[in-house]
């Protein structure tokens, strides 16, 4: 059998991938004694290597006595490449450098330089690209344009950029290695730039070029020009393939427009699994966990295998629904198949219990799953906090610290929102002090939390210090400045810094305005409050909600101007009845001993809520103030005649950097009769209105 034939019949073994026929092919070869045949060797290794057998790809060339072809150590570089053995490459391309008869040509550079993206490489890439430059081949458009995306792919963004201005000529590869340069460096408006620039050079955008600059307008939100660029596509004719179709998918997914994103997915001939997932991200982006999951079934009776990806866009469906239904289905469906999940779907699951109200289930997903990440860590103390579960927080913090996983800015801003809810000044001061130690003092969001830690912690000082070490300060920091002012009786300095504010072209928003008015009420500067009030709705066309009338309400309670204030809730009807503002005024009626309109409330708060105790007491306590002792025993027969009790209150002090809750008559707590004793004598010289003699210095 001739060369020609043997080499014929080789070629159709590998296009037919027939393992067996090339295998007796190979044999036939070694008996005709052709084994150094170039050309029969390049078949032999595309035959092993089609048939996943690299390691008998391998030994047909080192039996090669002597392999001076060049063209016979590109294709073996390539499909070690294209087959993600990057490694070996390297190593290929290290024996070629040594070999006396041969030296690399154009041909070469590609694959190395992809090898080195594959191991992440760029000391390597950068002595490749050194000896590109000695070689003589920077001017080949192809290998340069393989170094500029060796940059990009290693993270090496400006000196991919800057290999790409000094390019004399360029081709589309290259333009599309620098676009996708800007893209993963989240420089999306320089990727559309260039996008646009490429065409007024003459060339034409190819499916990577339009699938990144789609992308871009998705990540930026500049939907109105992702819409054109689609527009674009079909004036020119131009054929949607799947990558293109994913992206438009999930453009219009994130835009809002799932009607277009269903139209433009149902379109894709051979939906792959990234256009699946992005047809799911619309719509759980809208929280539509019931379409997603319909989406999920249909896309198993198609058998496409999901991925890490598509079970964590449907357990945020789930989460953003707060279905808990739809997400215990999910997760029913990952124990029942064995799936082995990574970090985020496991997190994923903590965060739709949490979101779902469910945080004994949170707590038994957290137990079961690896906590090597920061992340998993994360997102149990944001939930805990997002619950109101603070203590719990606290104690997973600890628990952190002492698993050795370093913290990073989310940790740092959930555990701080944390110590400012319970007010726990020498935990957040600690806190602060690690944020110091990691470095995170140049991180806005982190300072904010901090400022916004120590003014609702009451130490202003500390607030202010780190309100003034702000690089830059923005509406967040300014209103929690503010807000520590006001609640702690400051309320001229917190309308100076409003002022200030305003001064720096920072438009307040409701939040703000909420703040300063608190600042008025706290201080009883009626009129005042009521000025910026009227700013907010005139000025700044803020409609007020049931937040900033209940600060209006407060105000003029605290004053005394009950029936004022009383006006104000008869006048504006989604207010009138809200049990919110009734019990705000109502605590106002009976500071003041207004009994007439407090009766009145109250009797609109025993028939909205007669379940409710609130109202029976504050009655009760009015009348006793006001020296009507038979009209409190009633309100106090009444609320056991109903079987109504207080709620225990509940309270916390932090003793040695430690959180130490109790509930009223509580008696479990260390040391209680020594505490109950103590109060006892505090109470007594209260009663007496006496000074301890030993408690003065």
């Amino acid at each position: 059998m001739d060369t020609t034939k043997l080499l014929a019949l080789l070629r159709s073994c590998v296009d037919s991938k027939s393992l067996k026929q090339g295998k007796l092919f190979h044999q036939k070869v070694i008996s005709s004694g052709l084994q150094n045949n170039i050309a029969l060797c390049k078949s032999l290794i595309n035959l092993y290597f089609s048939c996943q057998l690299a390691d008998s790809a391998k030994r047909v060339f080192q039996t090669i006595e002597n392999p001076l072809d060049i063209s016979l150590w590109n294709g073996l570089m390539a499909a070690y490449t294209k087959n993600f053995m990057f490694v070996e490459a390297l190593e290929l391309f290290e024996r070629l450098l040594c070999f006396p008869y041969l030296k690399p040509d154009s041909h070469t550079y590609p694959s190395v330089l992809k090898a080195c993206n594959g191991v992440g490489r760029s000391d390597y890439g950068k002595a490749i690209h050194t000896h590109v430059m000695k070689s003589g081949f920077v001017l080949d458009v192809v290998i340069t344009s393989s170094i500029v995306g060796m940059y990009a792919k290693c993270g090496l963004f400006g000196s991919a950029i800057q290999l790409f201005d000094e390019m004399p000529e360029r081709d589309v590869a290259c333009w599309n290695n620098v676009i996708s340069c800007y893209y993963q460096n989240g420089q999306c408006e320089k990727a559309l730039e260039l996008f646009e620039k490429m065409k007024i050079y003459g060339f034409e955008p190819d499916s990577v070029t339009f699938t990144t600059a789609i992308s871009s307008c998705a990540r930026i939100s500049d939907f109105q020009r992702g819409k054109e660029i689609h527009k674009e596509l079909l004036r020119n004719g131009y054929a949607l393939d799947g990558f293109i179709s994913s992206a438009l998918v999930g453009m219009y997914g994130r835009s809002g427009d799932l009607e277009m994103a269903i139209n433009v997915f149902e379109q894709i001939p051979r939906k792959s699994l990234v256009s699946w997932n992005s047809m799911m991200s619309g719509y759980s982006l809208r929280g539509d966990s019931k379409s997603c999951i319909e989406l999920f079934l249909r896309m198993n009776l198609e058998g496409i295998k999901h991925s890490s990806t598509t079970l964590s866009t449907l357990l945020m469906a789930c989460s953003k629904s707060a279905e808990l239904r739809h997400g215990k289905f999910i997760h029913g469906y990952i124990i029942r198949n064995n799936i082995e999940v990574d970090i985020f779907v496991n997190s994923s699951l903590v965060d739709l219990y949490f979101k779902c109200g469910s945080v004994v289930s949170a707590e038994f997903v957290f137990k079961s799953m690896r906590k090597t990440n920061v992340v998993a860590w994360n997102v149990m103390i944001s939930g805990y906090t997002s619950a109101g579960c603070y203590f719990e927080a606290l104690g997973i913090f600890s628990e952190m610290k002492e698993a050795g996983i370093n913290p990073d800015a989310v940790t740092f801003t959930s555990i701080l929102t944390a110590c400012s809810q319970l007010t726990a000044l020498e935990q957040g001061k600690d806190v602060h002090k690690s944020i110091t130690a990691c470095k995170f003092e140049s991180n806005e969001i982190v300072m904010a939390a901090i400022l916004d830690m120590y003014a609702k912690c009451g130490a202003v000082n500390e607030a202010l210090r780190v309100f003034n070490q702000l690089p830059e300060r923005d509406l967040i920091s300014w209103t929690s400045m503010i807000t520590a002012y006001g609640s702690h009786g400051q309320a001229f300095e917190a309308l100076n810094l409003f002022k200030k504010m305003l001064e720096s072209n920072i438009k307040p928003d409701r939040v703000t305005f909420l703040a300063v008015i608190s600042a008025c009420s706290h201080a009883g500067l009626v009129d005042e409050g009521c000025y910026y009030f009227n700013m907010m709705l005139s000025d700044y066309g803020i409609q007020p909600t049931i937040a900033e009338y209940s600060c209006l309400i407060d105000l003029l309670g605290r004053a005394g101007r009950l029936y004022e204030a009383y006006a104000i809730l008869q006048r504006t009807k989604y207010v009138t009845e809200d049990v919110g503002l009734l019990s705000t005024l109502f605590s106002a009626c009976c500071l003041h001993g207004e009994s007439e309109l407090g009766e009145k409330i109250a009797e609109l708060l025993i028939e909205k809520d007669p379940d409710d105790p609130s109202a029976y007491i504050i009655l009760a306590n009015m009348y006793s103030s006001t020296k009507k002792w038979d009209e409190a025993r009633k309100m106090r027969l009444k609320m056991k005649e109903l079987g109504l009790k207080k709620n225990p209150g509940c309270s916390w002090i932090e003793v040695n950097k430690k959180i130490k809750p109790f509930f009223v008559e509580c008696k479990s707590i260390p040391d209680a009769d020594m505490v109950y004793e103590c109060l006892s004598i505090l109470s007594s010289h209260m009663e007496k209105d006496e000074l301890m003699e030993y408690l003065l210095p």
